[in-house]
Order: structure tokens, then C-alpha cells, then sequence
């Protein structure tokens, strides 16, 4: 240990009476045993399932005797709003987590529009309303597989909570597929100094591109492949005949490709069309 670091000591909620720790600022909203909507704001809300093709989830870490941990046990469903960075917002989520209040006091404060659920209800399971301000939703089932607690004497309840649809406002959808333009989503440091919570803004996102030299991987190129349009998918063997791609050329070549397999009617990329269109482009 040198005299350039100086220690720490770790308490309870170290990520912010410990460190500097940023953080998403996310309401979650619930069903209470009445059908009510609850608003829950939370930023111990991160991605923990993210590949494999499906069953993807995130991690809520929550008081167990909170509103938002009890009507996820008892209903099994919840929706992650990620709400836009708003002063206004922020000042509104401090109240609605105010801790010991019900439902129907703290959502008498509330200024957000809620909206029926998007999920469809032929499995006769109802629903939270979602947050009509939110720029992206995650709606989610709770996987009572995972266990709630890694100790007993813990207060906290983790929840794995699997994504059944992701839906976003068309301006950010758009945004997303051309990978131009980010909403600003607000960040957290949490509860300081016993008196206030601290929020921050960013500045715009700034580009570092992949150096020219390095090869594409698989993993990127797959990656590339099947978010370039959520109508179409590639088969892995596909992809891999476009790994010898320069990646300033890489969607460019995709784009190509996508618009010859729909211009045929398809909805997969198979290694048996790339090679017809190799065919086709070298004359053969």
C-alpha cells in the first residue's frame, strides 16, 4: 500500500458510505393485493442474465419489507420504467421512496402518467401499469428459482427478475438501430451525508472506435449481425463467413445482405444464402 490510496473503511451500503458508485435511477412499478400500481424508485437494478439467446434478467436488490419486495412475492410481476434525467423526476422519486408510507398515501404525490401493461393478459395474470414518461420498460416475471436471500439475517431480497419484453419510444428505437443518439437517463450516487440523495447529469456520449487493426471476433460480428434489424436472424455459421470483413465496412456488407433476404422473402440468414449471394456477386 502506498501513501497514493488511503483506506477505506467498508460499512453497510458501501457502494455509497464507502465509495463513489454511479448508478441507474429506475422506478419499479408493482401490483399491491388491491390491483393498485405501485412506484418503487430503485438503482440497485442491473443486468445479471445477458447472453444465451433467451431467459434474460435483471438483478433488484430491495428491502425485503418493502412495498415493491412483498407485491413481487405475491404477484410475480413487476415493469423496470427507466425514466429520464429530470430534476423534477428525481424530486418526485425521492418522496415516492420514502420508506413506512402505503401505496395509496405515496402515490397521491406521485406525477407520473401510468399506462396499462403491454403484455397480454391471456394468461389471466395481471399486470402493473408502466410509466407513460419512461424513455425504455423492462417488463418482468420474477424466477422464484433463484434464492431471495444469500443470508438469513440480511434485510435485502434479491430478485432475478426475467425480461419478457423490452419496449422503447420510437424516437430512442430508431436512435438504437442506427446507433446515433442517447437519451439522458439520470445517475445516482445515492444517500449521503444523512440529508440528501445525489444525483448527476452526463455529458454527451463520446465514440472510441475499435482500432483497424485488431480482427473481428465472432462475438462481434454475431453481435452486429442480429441487432442490425430485430426482423431478421443469422445463423451462426452465416456470420462467421463475414468474420474476414473490415469492421469499417462490417455494416455496410450486413446491410446488403439483410435487404437481399428480404428482398427474397426471408427472415433467416442461412450459410447457404451467403454463399448464393457470394455466387451471384463474383458471377458464378
Amino acid at each position: 500500500m502506498t501513501n497514493e490510496f488511503t483506506d477505506v473503511r467498508m460499512l453497510d451500503n458501501f457502494y455509497q458510505t464507502s465509495s463513489f458508485f454511479p448508478m441507474p435511477v429506475v422506478l419499479v412499478s408493482t401490483l399491491t393485493e388491491s390491483g393498485q400500481t405501485n412506484l418503487g424508485p430503485y438503482s440497485l437494478c442491473f443486468p445479471h442474465v445477458v447472453t444465451g439467446g433467451r431467459d434474460y434478467a435483471m438483478m433488484l436488490i430491495a428491502r425485503g419489507t418493502s412495498n415493491t419486495a412483498q407485491n413481487i412475492i405475491r404477484s410475480k410481476t413487476c415493469a423496470i420504467n427507466f425514466i429520464p434525467d429530470k430534476k423534477k423526476y428525481m424530486k418526485n422519486c425521492v418522496a415516492l421512496g420514502y420508506p413506512g408510507e402505503s401505496t395509496e398515501e405515496k402515490m397521491k404525490n406521485s406525477i407520473f402518467t401510468l399506462l396499462p401493461s403491454t403484455r397480454s393478459n391471456g394468461d389471466d395474470v395481471r399486470h402493473p401499469e408502466i410509466v407513460k414518461e419512461a424513455v425504455q420498460i423492462f417488463e418482468c416475471t420474477w424466477d422464484e428459482s433463484h434464492p431471495l436471500q444469500d443470508n438469513k439475517e440480511l434485510i435485502e431480497y434479491h430478485f432475478l427478475l426475467r425480461i419478457n419484453k423490452i419496449i422503447m419510444k420510437p424516437k430512442w428505437y430508431q436512435c438504437l438501430l442506427k446507433g446515433k443518439g442517447f437519451p439522458r437517463i439520470p445517475i445516482d450516487y445515492g444517500f449521503r451525508d444523512n440529508v440528501r440523495f445525489w444525483f448527476t447529469k452526463h455529458s454527451s456520449p463520446y465514440k472510441v472506435p475499435i482500432p483497424q487493426e485488431k480482427s473481428n471476433s465472432f462475438e462481434m460480428v454475431k453481435y452486429a449481425c442480429t441487432r442490425f434489424d430485430p426482423e431478421v436472424t443469422w445463423e451462426d455459421e452465416a456470420c462467421s463467413k463475414i468474420l474476414k470483413v473490415p469492421s469499417i465496412f462490417l455494416k455496410k456488407v450486413i446491410s446488403g445482405i439483410v435487404k437481399e433476404a428480404k428482398k427474397e422473402g426471408l427472415t433467416v440468414i442461412t450459410p447457404e444464402f451467403m454463399d448464393k449471394i457470394r455466387n451471384k456477386r463474383s458471377g458464378g
